[in-house]
């Protein structure tokens, strides 16, 4: 890392995440985050505890709350495509790019966005292309069940 680009320009040096989740619940609520982000944790009995606890064990959540806080609560212009593959926390924001204001967000915004990605996965699926990430399905396998006269624990024993 250069002396000049350094973590201390991203918002979220030194903020700890029950402290961005207060801010961007008290900015939002939680039914705009849900709207959004689809993370359970915001809609079934949400809390900020409950939510923090969830968020820590669950890197994929907590990337996407910390890339709200930075894209929409901070507003600031989307990362490069290198520095968009880093974790939020350690994406290095340009000294040039300062936060703004939080973004105005409402349900009717999250339920258009939701729409363009819904079309924009099934155009994908009907091209065919290959999916980012692991599958959520456990890939299937054609196995023959063992013949009875074969003791499975065999290659165990001596």
């Amino acid at each position: 890392m250069t002396p000049d680009l350094d973590y201390k320009n991203n918002p979220l040096h030194g903020v700890s995440l029950k402290q961005l989740l207060t801010e961007i619940v008290n900015h939002y609520g939680y039914e705009i985050l849900y709207a959004y982000l689809n993370i359970n944790c915001f809609k079934v009995n949400p809390s900020i505890d409950a939510s923090v606890k969830f968020l820590k064990k669950t890197d994929w959540a907590r990337e996407k709350v910390e890339a709200f806080y930075l894209y929409q609560f901070k507003s600031l212009p989307r990362a490069s495509d290198e520095q968009f593959e880093l974790p939020p926390r350690d994406r290095i924001v340009p000294p040039d790019q300062k936060p703004g204001l939080p973004a105005e967000l409402s349900l009717e915004d999250a339920e258009r966005l939701r729409e363009k990605r819904a079309r924009k996965a099934a155009e994908h699926d009907r091209q065919g292309g290959p999916r980012r990430g692991p599958s959520k399905e456990a890939p299937r396998r054609a196995s023959a069940p063992p013949p009875d006269n074969v003791d499975p624990w065999a290659k165990w024993r001596k």
